[in-house]
């Protein structure tokens, strides 16, 4: 397979040394947002063809680390971490050539407004653009244990530019320390843009630890990279409809090809994956096409990358 090597230049990041992750986490930014290299932008897609993007590859130089390549590819960190298993998100050897996620499939959901695929921590938002559909997706944080952020239908009912953040009381209980709010600016951990949904108390916004983004880290609402939170503000439209979904495992299709993009079932209620895909084979009329050596892998692994599982391809 061709080997796609993405150079990064003009952007870097002051970490402190891997022995203190948390302090290096908090010192985290992202700089040179223009030069960022990333999945999107407006990918075209149709019914026979529901995988976009492609996988790329990096060379670590330095001092890089994945945690602070992830805001640089538009990737979150379960994702980076996901796709290289094997290598120390914090310390990784310089040389090591790293796995960029920037393919996806495209969740089981109408191809309408914004879908959340909280299992993947990743956000799609579907424009029309003439005949054709195409889609931007960002990266997300979603709710902590104990917090997860509700599946179901929504809409956007407010967009906020420089919000306060009103800190709910069960927060203020948890650290008293916190205000009763906090005005616009860099601790404001709402970030310079916000959407409400019609679901009280969830908000899809910013935020000021970009750490944060691909872990389970909220109180319930969305965060996305300052960046994306603006591209999505200035395109989203009051009343866009808003899916939230969880579905670990997706089933997609590109030139006649079956992909499977499988990742980590962290709530224990994603369904069975073997029947998720066998309802998809049947509604396709594809189970001939399939490799089942490579879809168990793919679905023990789950790297989080499409895989190709159809029978005779060389994945």
């Amino acid at each position: 397979m061709r080997r796609l090597f993405f150079l990064i230049s003009a952007i870097f990041f002051l970490l402190p040394p891997a022995t203190a992750p948390a302090r290096a986490a908090k010192r985290l930014t992202i700089k040179n947002s223009a030069k960022r290299l990333a999945i999107k932008n407006f990918s075209h897609f149709s019914s026979q063809n529901t995988l976009i993007g492609a996988v790329g590859l990096h060379v670590i130089k330095d001092d890089e680390s994945l945690i602070e390549l992830a805001p640089v590819y538009d990737v979150g960190y379960n994702e980076i971490t996901q796709a290289n298993p094997r290598t120390d998100p914090w310390v990784p050897d310089e040389g090591a050539v790293i796995k960029i996620p920037s393919s996806k499939v495209l969740p089981d959901a109408p191809y309408r407004g914004i879908v959340i695929n909280l299992a993947e921590m990743r956000l799609y938002f579907y424009l029309k653009d003439g005949p054709y559909t195409s889609v931007l997706t960002f990266p997300i944080g979603v709710g902590m244990e104990g917090f997860a952020t509700p599946p179901g239908n929504y809409r956007i009912v407010q967009k906020i530019k420089n919000p306060f953040w009103y800190v709910p009381v069960s927060i203020r209980k948890e650290d008293r320390q916190l205000p009763a709010f906090i005005r616009p600016g860099p601790d404001n951990p709402m970030g310079r843009f916000a959407l409400r949904l019609s679901i009280p108390t969830y908000l899809i916004h910013g935020t000021n630890k970009p750490f944060c983004v691909g872990r389970r880290a909220s109180h319930g609402c969305l965060r996305l990279y300052d960046v994306d939170i603006r591209q999505l503000f200035e395109s989203v439209r009051i009343n866009t409809p808003v899916k939230i979904i969880y579905q670990p495992v997706k089933v997609g299709v590109r030139n006649g090809h079956i992909y499977v993009e499988a990742h980590k079932d962290y709530l224990k209620r994603g369904e069975n994956p073997y029947e998720l895909i066998a309802r998809w084979l049947l509604y396709k009329r594809n189970f001939h096409q399939i490799d089942g050596k490579k879809l168990r892998k793919a679905l023990k692994e789950r790297t989080g990358l499409p895989v190709d599982i159809t029978e005779h391809s060389r994945s």
